[in-house]
């Protein structure tokens, strides 16, 4: 018990330490630039709290539970052998965590307002629930597609820079053909994949997967599957563009 007590508080105070460069500039830039009080600092420091608890909070789920489950499954799967199982996984991974994740709800309603009022869409609550559902499923089918291109690399023992510049370059080509309005949320559409929840288990699947097989190395083999599923999401969101 004094163990994970000892451990609670260490990572309460790491959190803390995350987050004082935040403090800092804030409290810096409201007092020797804009030189005004901090608003309401009674709200300010309580908020703080809640998050560096949060935070700490949040942590401590991802080591006893999030990376845990990623790694056990993807090296049981690697063991069993099978690697249609490993690879429909892979996709419902990738795909599960991405739809549920709260960044890509708020970036696909914000798209779907914007043009409603652009007049791209009808002017309707329907179309406009349309059009973000249509984002957001699209942005977790390119995420899942990614994750199971990432996992074949790691099984067939592909080189990750040969992937990372062919993403890059079909995004280049497809830029020009894409409606201007949908090439920054696609552009953006990408940073989802560095989310709270898609990062530690596609992470953990990654490591687990390149630890089971033998030759691979975790550090070279194991990582590497974020920076693909952030490229895939551009050209499957400027397709959908295309497609509308």
């Amino acid at each position: 018990m004094s163990f994970f007590k000892n451990r609670f508080m260490q990572q309460l105070l790491a959190s803390f330490f995350d987050l004082a460069p935040i403090l800092a500039v804030v409290i810096v830039f409201q007092v020797l630039v804009i030189k005004q009080p901090l608003p309401d600092a009674g709200n300010l420091i309580v908020g703080t709290l809640f998050v560096v608890l949060g935070l700490t909070l949040f942590v401590q789920g991802l080591e006893q539970g999030l990376f845990p489950i990623g790694e056990s499954m993807a090296y049981a799967f690697a063991k069993k052998g099978s690697v249609a199982w490993l690879l429909i996984f892979a996709f419902c991974l990738g795909f599960g965590t991405t739809v549920a994740e709260p960044a890509l709800i708020a970036i696909a309603d914000q798209a779907a307002s914007i043009a409603r009022k652009g007049h791209i869409i009808a002017d309707s609550a329907a179309a406009q629930a349309q059009y973000a559902q249509g984002l957001r499923l699209t942005v977790a089918f390119s995420v899942g597609f990614a994750i199971l291109v990432g996992v074949l690399r790691i099984l067939r023992g592909w080189s990750l820079h040969y992937l990372i510049i062919c993403g890059y370059v079909g995004v280049l080509i497809i830029t020009p053909f894409a409606p201007p309005e949908i090439i920054g949320i696609a552009y953006d559409s990408g940073g989802v994949t560095t989310s709270t929840i898609t990062v530690p288990l596609v992470a953990a699947l990654g490591i687990g997967l390149a630890t089971a097989i033998r030759g691979r190395n975790p550090m070279i083999d194991g990582f590497g599957l974020i920076a693909f599923a952030s490229l895939t999401p551009m050209v499957f969101v400027m397709l959908y563009g295309i497609i509308q």
